[in-house]
């Protein structure tokens, strides 16, 4: 049987991604949902569990456009139906866009 192991209440949120390693080349995606403590991506290729890496995307709040420009380190990596489901927990978010996500989740 599978524990649910977030740690905060998820919304959905589709939007496309991009997702950059260190010394690789940045890989176009799209998030799936998101929560104050990270968000889901699916990706066309898998990315190592533990990696770091630098996620960009742009959100919608309040008749706003916020870009999110930050750092995460995988958590998951699982095939499914031809992609990889990504699980990235952010480590170091601005005050602007915590407060951005924490307006979304309402």
């Amino acid at each position: 049987m599978h524990t649910e192991q977030r740690q905060s209440p998820r919304k959905v949120f589709k939007t496309r991604a991009m997702l950059a390693a260190a010394g690789a080349a940045p890989v176009l995606g799209r998030t799936s949902d998101i929560s104050a403590s990270g968000v889901s991506l699916t990706m066309p290729q898998p990315v190592p569990v533990g990696q770091m890496v630098q996620v960009r995307f742009d959100m919608l709040v309040e008749g706003a456009v916020v870009p999110v420009n930050t750092r995460g380190k995988t958590l998951y990596c699982i095939l499914s139906s031809g992609e990889f489901k990504v699980g990235l927990q952010f480590l170091s978010l601005e005050l602007g866009v915590m407060t951005a996500i924490a307006r979304f989740m309402r």
